[in-house]
């Protein structure tokens, strides 16, 4: 507890936080809006690095948590008319069920077949709603009657308290015990076992963690946007968005993947003019520093600070 205290990294991130939370009072609702999207992908993205980064499992099909989390909320919402903190709530729980379910038999599996069966989950998904088309919109989507709100400042305030919030608990468990140990079956399985750790008891609880934020960020996404699609929330190429994300921002970080998404979500709406040019730029950037940094944004600065 002490060192999160006295981490550079950790007073940093509250000063950012800070100045994050003035910003509504001098830049408008267009980009304000553009943060408010790349909040909430923060969270996905640190739900899946807390997976990869430290349990060492690379789940391909993280839209399929964010989803059954986005589709649970509106389905609620749409169709009991059940209020918004609830069908939030029963998102999370839904995705947490659903983790459980594909995380059980998956992490008995050995090198890549795990994160085969993540991205067979999410075609799964995306033909389920398409299937069930009567009740979750198929492939035009559905709206949800209930928003978070109408005000931008709003919005993005919600958006970046519910992103602390989570950024806290997420980041207080990777340097807790259970982090240290995912750390260690991530990158030993074996020796992690002579130890006398049940890793695949401590993979499944990070997955099953990965879930419920993932879930809950994916309803609190729906509330803001009114809609669930499968473009905004189950789409594989938004799965990818995410994973370059996180490892954009750092491995290993958590935080790094806040800055991760931020950078991806406002270059890619700020060089939207550039029609298809505008994927093609963003991409090259991210794999350049994918390639000549492979620590990531954070990781890269934290790397460095270490050996002075």
């Amino acid at each position: 507890m002490k060192d999160i205290v006295r981490s550079r990294l950790v007073w940093s991130a509250v000063l950012l936080a800070i100045v994050a939370a003035t910003l509504p009072w001098w830049l408008t609702g267009y980009i304000l809006g553009v943060l408010t999207v790349a909040y909430y992908f923060g969270v996905f993205a640190m739900s899946w690095d807390l997976l990869f980064g430290f349990a060492g499992e690379v789940n391909f099909g993280p839209t399929f948590l964010i989803g059954l989390g986005a589709y649970s909320a509106a389905i609620l919402n749409a169709h009991a008319a059940a209020p918004i903190p609830v069908c939030v709530m029963a998102g999370g729980l839904v995705a947490l069920v659903g983790g459980l379910l594909l995380a059980v038999p998956a992490l008995r599996l050995r090198g890549p077949y795990f994160g085969l069966v993540t991205l067979v989950a999410v075609l799964l998904l995306q033909n389920a709603i398409v299937i069930f088309a009567g009740i979750t919109g198929g492939e035009i989507g559905m709206m949800v009657p209930d928003v978070l709100s109408v005000d931008a400042s709003n919005n993005y305030w919600i958006a970046l308290a519910f992103l602390i919030v989570c950024a806290i608990i997420l980041f207080g468990l990777s340097r807790s015990a259970i982090g240290l140990i995912l750390q260690a079956s991530g990158q030993d399985t074996v020796g992690a076992q002579a130890l006398g750790f049940n890793v695949v008891k401590h993979k499944l609880a990070a997955f099953c963690i990965s879930a419920v934020f993932s879930g809950v960020a994916g309803a609190m996404l729906v509330f803001y946007q009114g809609t669930a699609s499968v473009s905004t929330v189950v789409d594989i190429g938004i799965g990818v968005q995410i994973i370059i994300a996180a490892v954009l921002g750092g491995r290993r970080t958590i935080l790094g993947a806040v800055l991760g998404s931020i950078f991806l979500i406002v270059a890619g709406e700020f060089l939207r003019p550039l029609g298809q040019i505008n994927t093609f730029v963003v991409a090259a950037v991210a794999l350049a520093v994918i390639l000549f940094f492979p620590d990531g944004l954070l990781g890269n600065i934290l790397r460095v600070r270490e050996r002075e």
